[in-house]
């Protein structure tokens, strides 16, 4: 039997490789070998109306021992470029494929048909991606899980706990001064730190910082949380192809710096929700997370994970969204114009926006929406089968796990022509509708994102309030690409710069 020295360098040396093959590849010289053709699964042969197949035929990529596809996907570009190299999968093997990147087996859907197909067939509790990293942190410190992890009626009742607040549209406008408390402030905070050309250093993590502060559910330190979220969503992925147990058992560096992100998150959180309880214990219902303490709806273990997972999953991607958004309208300065010309019409000046003001705005709403189908936060999200499925004519067992691919919808001309144009103008049109199976940003079903009705109040205003104090211009007009780092993020700093109007 092997050591656990020994299993330890056989795992540093396989994830050595790994960093290896994600480096920028070198140009091919005459020394270089080329690596043969890949042996790929083929499509399947035509199908009679309402023949069924087994998943093990489906098309995909090639499927190496232990490895699956994954050094192909690393030759492509790596896991950083992944939603691009799915565009790509999608055109070849068609709306339905299977792929797998180490011991991560998955089915990957990517036609609103499909879409709409599971949507039908969703059960009362709808199973996501098991995320294993985060469960074993969490089994090993003792803390509670979120909505993230939690599955059954655990995750219906917590989740009830939450929707009564954050679903409903009437809840949701009361929160528009809290919101504009913080824009006027950020709106400062952009004076302050732009320079003679109106450049921002650092701009994302301003962005991320004023997420931070219009969360309502617990005022975090804004920068140490960022770090070490980022420390976190950097290690979890690295865990979710190679054993976490094996990576706990060994103590890795990996499981280490995870585990340490995670402490501090938590450790943040707790503070914040004793805090905000304390401070609200005379008066709960004053307060959202008060009321659902005082009426014994949530343990605090509960909260506390709840809190924990909605922040996770709110703040870099309301501030990402936001920043790709004024880089679309400063690269389409027709767009702006016609923005910033509806904003006046219903705004007299000098006047905060309010969430009623918004339903004047269609074309506000309609520039958020094209900016998250052409430049989205999240390029797909997951889902696991809790009972045998037909999809696209194949039947898929229980427990499979299927990956969304809602960045390939976005950019599929049979469903958005001239798809990689900035037009929100599609989106008003009366003739030719979209189909809502080919834009879904937040998600699908009944685990479709708890927080899309917050994060979707906090941009729109936010816009209002970047759009009518300053001109958003692109300082270069070269191509910005984008990285998946957990999120899709800019490959480098946003050439944007804010010109007072």
């Amino acid at each position: 039997m092997s050591s656990p020295l020994s299993k330890s360098r056989l795992l540093a040396a396989f994830l050595q490789q790994l960093r290896g093959l994600e480096q920028p590849l070198r140009p091919v010289t005459s020394r270089t070998q080329v690596p043969p053709p890949l042996r790929e699964v083929p499509p399947c042969p035509f199908m009679a109306p309402g023949e069924t197949h087994d998943a093990a035929v489906l098309p995909g990529p090639t499927n190496w021992p232990l490895l699956g596809s994954l050094l192909q996907i690393l030759w492509k570009g790596g896991l950083k470029k992944q939603h691009d190299i799915l565009v790509e999968y999608h055109k070849k093997y068609g709306e339905i494929f299977r792929m797998k990147l180490g011991s991560f087996d998955s089915v990957h859907l990517g036609s609103p048909s499909l879409l709409e197909g599971l949507y039908r067939t969703e059960s009362a509790y709808p199973q996501r991606l098991e995320i294993k990293p985060w469960k074993a942190y969490r089994d090993y410190r003792g803390e509670g899980y979120g909505l993230m992890i939690l599955e059954g009626e655990d995750w219906q009742r917590v989740r009830s706990v939450f929707q009564k607040k954050l679903m409903k549209p009437v809840e949701i406008m009361k929160l528009d001064s809290k919101i504009n408390e913080v824009l006027a402030d950020f709106m400062d905070r952009i004076d302050e730190l732009r320079d003679g050309r109106g450049h921002i250093e650092g701009l994302y993590s301003e962005l991320n910082k004023w997420s931070f502060e219009s969360k309502l559910f617990a005022q975090t330190h804004a920068l140490g949380f960022a770090l070490f979220l980022s420390q976190m969503m950097g290690t979890f992925g690295k865990m979710m192809v190679t054993p976490v147990e094996l990576h706990k058992s060994l103590n890795t560096r990996v499981w280490q710096a995870h585990t340490l992100a995670w402490d501090t998150i938590f450790n943040s959180v707790k503070s914040c929700v004793n805090s905000r309880l304390e401070k609200y214990s005379q008066q709960p219902g004053m307060d959202f997370l008060g009321d659902i303490y005082d009426h014994n709806q949530l343990s605090k273990k509960e909260l506390y994970a709840a809190i924990t997972e909605i922040q996770l999953g709110a703040i870099e991607t309301t501030a990402n969204s936001l920043m790709w958004i004024l880089y679309n309208l400063s690269r389409n300065p027709q767009v702006q114009q016609k923005l910033l010309e509806e904003i006046q019409s219903v705004l007299p000046e000098n006047q905060m926006p309010q969430a009623e003001d918004l339903k004047k705005m269609p074309y506000l709403k309609a520039c958020l929406k094209e900016s998250m189908r052409l430049t989205p936060s999240v390029p797909f999200t997951t889902r696991t089968l809790d009972k045998a499925t037909v999809l696209g004519e194949y039947a898929l067992p229980k427990g499979t796990v299927l990956m969304l691919n809602t960045y390939v919808l976005g950019s599929d001309e049979d469903n958005f022509e001239d798809s990689g144009q900035f037009r929100p103008e599609r989106w008003l049109q009366t003739k030719k509708k979209i189909n809502p199976f080919a834009h879904l940003p937040f998600g699908i079903g009944k685990r479709m994102c708890i927080g899309r009705r917050l994060a979707e109040l906090q941009l729109h205003l936010a816009v209002c309030w970047v759009v009518r104090r300053y001109n958003i211009v692109a300082t270069d007009n070269q191509p910005v690409e984008m990285l998946h780092l957990g999120i899709l993020v800019p490959s480098r700093e946003l050439p944007i710069a804010f010109h007072r109007r």
